[in-house]
Formats: C-alpha cells, structure tokens, sequence
C-alpha cells in the first residue's frame, strides 16, 4: 500500500526525458532523411515499414560526417526505435551516440544518451543500472556545474534509492540536492525534494519530520505558479492523509483525503490520482465504520487503475476490497479477491506488495495461514536481502564509477607524462644527432683539408721525380755528347785523315788498309746507331714514365672498382713535352673522378683515354652508371677540384650526363702553351 504514496513521482517522468515529446522533426540538410524520419514516426503505417525507414535514416547518418548534427540525427532514430519498442535498436543507437560523443568530448550528448539509458532500465525496474547511468549523468553534471541539474539527478538517485527501500541512502541524496536547489530558483524542483523527505521520514516512522517536510511542500505549491491541472497539492495531501493513518488518525487522514479529492476537475485531469484519494478516502472510513458507498468507490477506483495499468494501485484495491469482503462475512470473494492481489503482485514482481496480499490471505484463509506465513517471511527476508546487497551495490557502483573516473584522469596524466617523455627524447635525438652530424661533417671537413695536404705533397713528390728525370736525362745526353765528341768524333778524324793519305796510293796494300778503314767506318756506323737507340730508348721511357704511373693507377683501381676499366695512351703525345704541372693534374682529376664513380655511378663500364689533336691533349673519362642531373645538382667538391685543377693548366671541362645515360667527363689542355723547347 506504500506504493500509492509514490505516484506523484509519475510526475517527474524519471528524469525528465519523454520520448514522444522529442519526435518533432528539425530542419534536416537532407530532404530524404527529414522523409524518413516522418515516416518513421506515423503510427499509421504498419511495424516493418517504420522500421524500414527508420533503417534508411541510419543509412545516410551513418555516412555522414561525427559532428553536431550527426549526433543530433542519430538521437531522432533512437527516439524512433523507442516509440516502436524495439528496445534493442534503441540500445545499440544509443552505444553509437556515445561512442561518437566520446571521440569529439561532447559532455552534453554523452549525458544525453546516459540519461536515455537510465530511464530505460527504470522503466524496466533494473535499478542497479538505472542507478549506475544517473550517477554517471550526476558527475558529467558536477563537472559542469549545473547545479539545477546536479539538484535533478541526485533527486532521481533518491527515487531509485526509495523505492529499493535504501530509505537512509535516499534521505541523504534529497538532503544533498537541496544544498544545490538552494542556489536555485526552481520551486517545482524544492516542492518534489519537500514532499519526498515526506514520504521517506514517513517510511521512517518520523511522523513529526514527515508532516513538516510535507507542509514545506504545501508551502512551496502555494508561492508556485504553475498550471493546476498537475495536481500537485492533491498528491501531497493524499500523502499526509496516509502519515495520519499509520499514526491511527484516522479523522485527520480523512479530512485531509477529502481535501485533496475537492481539487477542481481532478477526476478528468488526474484520474490516477482521484482513484488513488477514493481508494483512501473509501478504506480509511471504513476503518471507523463509514461503510457508505464503500463498494461503489472500490470498485470506481480499481476500474480507474485498471483501465491506467496501474499495479501497484490494483493490488492495493483488491487487498481493500478482501478487507471489506471480509467484514460483510463473504469469505468468498474476500480470499477470491486476496488471492488476484497476491497473483497479480507475484506476476508482476511486485515483492512489496506481495508481503501486504500474504498478510492479507492468511487472514481470510486461516486453514493456510502456516503457510502463507512461512512464504511470507521468506519473500520478507529475501527483500531485506536484496535491498542490503542492492544498498551496497549501489555504493559500490559509485565506488567503481570514481575509481573509473580516477584512472581516466590517472590514464590522461600518464599519457601526457609519456608524451611529454617522448617529445623530450625526440628533441634529445635530434639534438645529439643534429650533434653527430655536425661532427661528422667537420670530420669529413678536416679528412678533405687532409687530403688536400696529402695531394699537396704528391704534386710535389711527383715533380720531383719529374725533375730527377729531367736530371737525369741532362746527364745522358751529356754523356751521349762527349762519347760522340771524344770517341765517334776523333775515330771519324783519324779515318778520314788516313784515307786521304790513302787517296795518293795505289796497289794491292793501299786497297787492303782501305777495308780497313772501311771496317772502322762500318763499326762506326754501328755505334752511331747505338747511341741513336739509345736516345730514342730515352724518349720512350720518359714517355712510359708517366704512362705507367697512370697504367698503375688504372691497376689499382681495377681491384677495388666493380665496373670493367678499359684504358688507352695515344702514343703519339709526347709527354716530355707537356708541363709537368698538366700531367699532375691530369693524374689527380682521373683520381677525383673515380672516386665519383665507386661512390656514385654504379656502372658497369669505365672507359679512359688520352687522345692527341693538333692543338690539345684531352681525356676521356666515360661510365655506363646511373648519370645525373648536372643542371640541378649542387656541384660537389670533387667536380669543382677537376674544373679548377684543369683551369689552372689553361684548358677547360666538360660534363656530359643525364638521369640513367651514364657520364662524359672531358678534359683538355692546349698544347701551344705546354711545350718545353729543349736544349740545342
């Protein structure tokens, strides 16, 4: 009978969200989805075509882009599957709204699909979860600061709360939103906390703090200007006719149910509540006796909550009319009509209830009253089971919601520590490589500089060795001289003079010394052609000097360089003649320019020639290699040292190239400005 306290709570609408309020369409960007959402909302066509169209929205939303509107559409589908009852449609629209308003952080879409949650499962009367998504609204609310809001939730907790008998809990939870109403205007709000601390002292047994609570709420009703048809001041004086009931007042309670029952148009307005008043009214004077018209109003008020579906109403109806049965002797229809209360009560799982129809059928059927009595308290016990383990979900689903909401904030800070961490080693590694890289340049820098040095020395090692030879081949020519002055000279001399004496002989003697002498001029002869050999053995090895140092080159570079090398010497450059500088620096480009080619080519062939024209000495230095881009391509140090070291020796460079055709280097040095004029 407690329940018909709680009805005015059908006021509130467990957290204010009416699904069929919210079907109104807004404007939409796309005609076809603002067609659908329509259609999907008239009652008129049959199940399976609204669910049709209800699909085709979630088609074009689905593709759509996560924003505002998005979200917004996605709510219209979920109100759709609502009004269909097809709860499970619902429930999965619902996860994807909250799925999305996670990933843009849209705190008020996300309390939005929490509330629709929470109202499902208080619709169903799981309370458990109803309670875990309000709280869940509750602390989204805290961090707003909405405190209208907070107020709100906190007021739902407490409904969950009462109603699974977590009276204490409850008291605590309208206490605390009064802290928030209070910094508020929102009497309605006040009026609701008011006349719920009522109900829940009342359900206490603290009949003095009930009637104050109530009479706060009356208080407030009067300073509110709100519609009457609500029928708000009928609710709560319904509720302090029933304080004054179970405080065996009964004249009060009855002067206090007539009150609320003289509330003008309540029958039409608020039939709910005007059975609920006659039902009350109707027992309370029977219980002093006042038997009139108490069949007729029974019976009125329990067609009234029939008609509504109102179980809790029913089962407390029939219990009254057992009672009144029972007191006209009808045995009958007083165990007929305990026994629908008890069935309609276990039916609907109504435990509650179920404990006031027990009582009820062990009084008029006393043959079964052991065992009414005996399930009796074991649905009793049961109930304070649950409501104690219910109780300490409840504080332990606030516990895990916290700890959720600290480990988030944990997981944030932990993510921001990790990114800040990795930034730093990031900026570290740049750092120390930006560090290397300098270092390795100023290595690269100071091997150059070395080799620079290095090269330095070759160049003057090499002219030295030029000069040596230069030397040298004085010196042998030198030689050469005297032996022709001092032995060719004087022989020819004596021959000559001593066949000019011969010229005046005649006779077999005189022919005889002349063979002679003949003989010395033939031996001559071949000395003269030695030495002549000899000179030209000279050229060929000043020639071969330089020609082998390169061919030794070319060796060298054949042990370490991948491609084939194919070398030549045009044998008619006359190397004795071209400054030693050109020749130095002939040899150190063709040093410069395989470097490039094992570095860089990748070539299969290398080609190197020394070829001779009227007027220049040039080299040719082709490979089959990757080529490059010679117009764009910053010039490295290696090219710009070929262009300058063939400058220096007056000749000019050449570079022939593309992307995948190989390279041409040329080089040539004029040979008008190269001769050495030698010694006479």
């Amino acid at each position: 009978m407690q329940k018909t306290i709680f009805l005015f709570l059908s006021f509130i609408i467990f957290l204010g969200c009416n699904k069929s309020s919210q079907n109104s369409l807004k404007n939409s960007p796309a005609d076809s989805l603002s067609f659908f959402f329509e259609k999907a909302n008239d009652d008129s066509l049959s199940y399976e075509k609204r669910q049709s169209y209800n699909k085709k929205a979630v088609q074009i939303i689905s593709t759509q882009t996560n924003d505002s509107l998005n979200r917004i559409n996605y709510f219209k589908v979920a109100n759709r599957y609502y009004n269909m009852n097809d709860i499970k449609s619902y429930k999965k629209t619902i996860n994807v709204i909250i799925k999305n308003s996670l990933a843009k952080k849209d705190t008020l879409s996300i309390i939005k699909a929490y509330k629709y949650l929470a109202e499902d499962y208080a619709d169903k009367f799981i309370a458990d979860s109803a309670y875990m998504y309000n709280y869940k609204v509750e602390k989204l609310y805290r961090v707003l600061g909405d405190n209208m809001k907070i107020s709100e939730t906190l007021l739902n907790k407490a409904i969950i709360q009462h109603n699974e008998s977590d009276f204490l809990g409850c008291e605590k939870s309208v206490l605390e939103s009064l802290k928030f109403l209070k910094k508020t205007n929102n009497n309605e709000m006040l009026y609701q906390a008011y006349n719920l601390l009522g109900i829940i002292y009342a359900e206490l047994n603290e009949y003095s703090l009930s009637h104050t609570n109530y009479t706060l709420a009356l208080n407030i009703l009067d300073k509110l200007n709100i519609s009457p048809e609500n029928h708000l001041r009928a609710t709560t004086l319904n509720n302090i006719g029933i304080l004054y009931r179970k405080n065996n007042d009964n004249i009060d309670a009855i002067k206090y149910f007539q009150m609320g029952l003289a509330e003008k148009n309540l029958y039409e307005e608020k039939p709910i509540i005007f059975a609920m008043l006659t039902d009350n009214l109707t027992f309370t004077k029977f219980k002093i006796g006042d038997y009139k018209n108490a069949k007729e109003n029974l019976f009125l008020s329990l067609k009234i909550r029939e008609d509504n579906k109102i179980i809790p109403g029913i089962i407390t109806n029939k219990i009254h009319l057992s009672e009144y049965y029972s007191f006209l002797k009808d045995t009958l229809k007083a165990r007929q009509f305990a026994k629908e209360a008890y069935q309609t009560a276990k039916i609907n799982k109504e435990k509650r209830d179920l404990l006031l129809a027990l009582q009820q059928l062990s009084k008029v059927n006393s043959s079964k009253a052991l065992e009414y009595s005996t399930e009796y308290y074991k649905v009793n016990d049961s109930l304070e089971l649950n409501a104690r383990k219910l109780i300490n979900k409840f504080a332990r689903i606030e516990f895990e919601t916290d700890e959720i909401i600290i480990q988030k904030n944990q997981l944030v800070e932990q993510r921001k520590t990790i990114i800040y961490i990795s930034l730093g080693i990031i900026l570290l590694g740049v750092f120390i490589f930006i560090i290397r890289l300098q270092a390795t340049k100023n290595r690269e820098l100071k091997f150059v500089q070395e080799q620079q040095k290095a090269n330095e020395e070759i160049y003057q090692l090499m002219l030295n060795q030029q000069n040596k030879i230069e030397e040298v081949r004085q010196l042998e020519k030198k030689r050469i001289a005297q032996e022709l002055h001092d032995g060719v000279l004087g022989k020819l001399f004596g021959t000559r003079m001593n066949l000019g004496i011969l010229n005046n002989k005649d006779g077999e003697m005189a022919k005889s010394e002349r063979i002679v002498f003949i003989d010395e001029l033939q031996n001559l002869e071949q000395e003269i052609r030695e030495i002549s050999h000899d000179l030209n053995s000279e050229k060929t090895a000043v020639f071969n000097n330089f020609v082998v140092m390169v061919g030794n080159f070319i060796a060298s570079q054949r042990t370490v360089c991948k491609a084939t090398i194919a070398f030549s010497a045009d044998e008619a450059i006359e190397w004795n003649t071209v400054d030693n500088m050109a020749k130095i620096n002939f040899y150190r480009i063709m040093q410069e320019a395989f470097q490039n080619i094992n570095k860089h080519a990748n070539a299969q062939n290398v080609t190197v020639a020394f070829v001779k024209t009227t007027t220049q000495i040039k080299l040719d230095i082709q490979d089959d290699g990757v080529g490059f881009n010679y117009a764009k391509k910053k010039k490295g140090i290696g090219l710009l040292n070929m262009n300058s070291r063939i400058t220096d020796s007056g000749g000019n460079m050449q570079v022939v190239t593309a992307p995948g055709e190989g390279t041409l280097l040329q080089f040539d040095i004029p040979l008008h400005d190269n001769v050495i004029v030698e010694n006479q």
